[in-house]
């Protein structure tokens, strides 16, 4: 089944408020026969991301959500990196997301070979674990999860990927 992005901006910037934007986008992936597949939140409570798996994209339920100013989604995504049913046994905490807005010439082939041929790199950082990405099918951009000591140490394993950061997110470790 396919899984979708959203990113949500919470009504209020909060615990609370992430909490309720939470709560709604669990009882919506239901309600749309779908399930929320992980859901992450920002250190500063700004966005909340959520992947959920359904049959085809959930869309009123996710639009209308009262505790979200604004909805992002669904896109389409991939999961690289990690198996779905391991994934949805363990549901692993991830420290740090970091976004990639991926070139406009780069296509999901030449992604995916890039990533499996520097992906042994991070060897070079063991201070951080790459834990999964989730790769827009439109190719737009790309989330990785890391679990890290520290947004440096996140930043040398970019770095020895040779792979760009556009956006570094501390996640709530809820």
């Amino acid at each position: 089944m396919p899984l979708y992005l959203y990113e949500f901006i919470p009504v209020r910037t909060d615990r609370e408020g992430a909490s309720a934007v939470l709560e709604e986008i669990d009882k919506a992936a239901a309600d749309a026969a779908g399930e929320l597949i992980e859901s992450q939140v920002t250190g500063n409570h700004g966005v909340v991301f959520a992947v959920v798996e359904a049959e085809r994209a959930p869309g009123p339920a996710f639009a209308d959500l009262r505790s979200a100013a604004r909805v992002t989604g669904p896109d389409e995504v991939r999961l690289v990196g990690a198996d779905l049913a391991q994934l949805k046994a363990a549901r692993p905490a991830a420290g740090y997301l970091v976004e990639w807005d991926l070139p406009a010439e780069l296509d999901m082939d030449t992604y995916l070979a890039r990533k499996k041929e520097k992906a042994p790199r991070y060897a070079d950082v063991p201070e951080v674990s790459f834990l999964r990405t989730y790769v827009r099918e439109d190719m737009a951009k790309c989330l990785c999860f890391y679990d890290a000591d520290s947004e440096d140490t996140v930043r040398r394993s970019r770095a020895a990927v040779d792979t760009p950061i556009d956006r570094l997110h501390t996640l709530d470790p809820r």
